[in-house]
């Protein structure tokens, strides 16, 4: 009887495997025996920070003075902060795609090949708003992956990541793609990325590594996934490689990246809108407000307006529209097709250049690369535009032009479009005033620096270790 049921079971297992195979299941062993040489993982190092510690003045009057002396301010050494990823190498003399989020902030990048070679590795470029970086090892000869396309990518398609999740060094997981076009804003609540979702086991130190299609070529890179536990539940999320291959071109010729921007406001059209602005059915991306004089502005486009197509590419959902418009050169005229009052209108849009990656970084490209200017810091710095001051929602300060590399504002990571708002503890109103402030601050002290980038606050150190 036993004997029995064993046949049965062998039996069983074997039709099983078989209507597995009858049904297309992937063999994924060659695909991942090829491409894991090419796949590293990469280990940073932010260096211990020294910071001071001191009562704010508003409280300092309150302080009896026998008590004076022991809240003055104290040098607090800060530990350094390690942390991992992946990435890929695409080409044989060492560029390495990752997230920038793996290497933000990194005073040391070392990059593991699977045959443990190890090298420390020069960041190119970076790009928070793609969350994508391009680093470099000074090495040749090394194994390369092949870009895909992920516009051809459907959804139920089979993918495979590799990475190194939790350090587990160069671990393989399979999955299918999920949805297509996932609109997620970043930090900032900006939305350029079309991302891939899929079911593939994504989890911390996976960031940065490839996602393959059966072909064995990278269409996206593997970025955030959706959790409650820190760990997958099968929600991930990869970047595109149609997107991936322009940033990292733009990255590597001029170490920044140029978007196309628009200056509207945008809302989703729901039913009842729809049947209200004339449409047969929800679509496109409605214009609830409009800057003042703005690529939209100045084309004509309305509040109240209804963009459908954009250069020639269907708006389906709002979130389509910052995708195309990102991806768009700026200085680039293209068509659009637009509802208004329920009847099509077609016009022709001249693209701005997103603040923060054309305002300032467009200026500093012009200007020489030579350590003879910027100062003390290492800066080149200028007033902020009227217009870029509107848009930022920024009222005082200074732009940042041109960071020399190796200088005090480059080892504090500024870059250009930067607006510096603070230096140490004085407050910049001007340009005038940031001279005034540089000129006064100590040698070989560290001290607090304020910044704007895109819009958004940053608290960072900077030192000035030469005259």
């Amino acid at each position: 009887m036993v004997a029995r049921c064993t046949q049965f079971l062998l039996a069983f297992c074997l039709l099983v495997s078989a209507a597995a195979n009858a049904r297309g299941f992937p063999e994924l062993t060659d695909l991942i025996e090829q491409n894991s040489p090419a796949v590293v993982k990469i280990n940073t190092m932010e260096n211990a920070r020294v910071t001071r510690n001191s009562v704010p003045p508003q409280y300092q009057q309150e302080i009896p003075d026998i008590f004076r002396h022991l809240l003055e301010p104290r040098e607090r050494q800060q530990r350094p902060v390690a942390s991992m990823g992946s990435g890929f190498i695409i080409s044989s003399d060492g560029y390495v795609v990752t997230n920038n989020h793996v290497v933000d902030g990194a005073d040391e990048v070392r990059v593991t090949l699977t045959d443990r070679r190890e090298y420390d590795a020069k960041v190119i470029g970076t790009d928070p708003r793609s969350d994508l970086a391009l680093i470099k090892v000074d090495a040749n000869d090394l194994p390369t992956v092949r870009w895909g396309d992920s516009e051809k990518m459907k959804v139920g398609e089979w993918v495979v990541a590799i990475g190194s999740p939790f350090g587990l060094d160069y671990s393989a997981s399979a999955g299918i793609v999920s949805a297509m076009g996932r609109s997620i804003p970043n930090e900032s609540r900006e939305n350029y990325v079309p991302f891939i979702q899929t079911d593939v086991a994504i989890n911390p130190g996976n960031s940065g590594g490839p996602l393959f299609n059966l072909n064995g070529e990278v269409v996206g890179i593997n970025s955030q996934i959706y959790t409650r536990s820190g760990g997958s539940i099968g929600l991930s999320f990869a970047i595109p490689s149609s997107l991936a291959q322009d940033v990292v071109a733009q990255l590597r010729e001029k170490g920044r990246v140029d978007r196309g921007w628009l200056g509207v406001g945008i809302q989703d059209v729901d039913r009842k809108l729809a049947i209200a602005m004339g449409l047969n059915k929800p679509a496109g991306a409605l214009v609830g407000q409009l800057e003042a004089g703005s690529p939209a502005a100045q084309a004509g486009i309305q509040v109240g307006d209804i963009i459908m197509h954009f250069d020639g590419q269907k708006i389906l959902m709002p979130g389509d529209l910052p995708h195309v418009v990102g991806q768009t050169r700026p200085g680039a005229e293209v068509p659009v097709v637009l509802m208004r009052e329920g009847k099509e209108r077609r016009l022709k849009v001249r693209v701005g250049a997103l603040p923060g990656d054309d305002d300032g970084q467009q200026q500093a490209s012009n200007a020489p690369a030579t350590t003879d200017i910027g100062g003390r810091l290492g800066l080149a710095v200028d007033e902020i535009p009227d217009g870029l001051k509107q848009r930022l929602g920024v009222e005082t300060g200074v732009l940042v032009k041109q960071v020399v590399p190796g200088k005090a504002g480059a080892n504090a990571g500024l870059r250009s479009g930067d607006i510096i708002a603070q230096l140490g503890f004085d407050q910049v109103e001007s340009l005038s005033d940031y001279e005034k402030i540089v000129k006064k601050l100590p040698k070989g002290e560290l001290l607090p620096i304020r910044f704007f980038r895109g819009g958004q606050p940053t608290f960072r150190t900077i030192q000035i270790d030469e005259d």
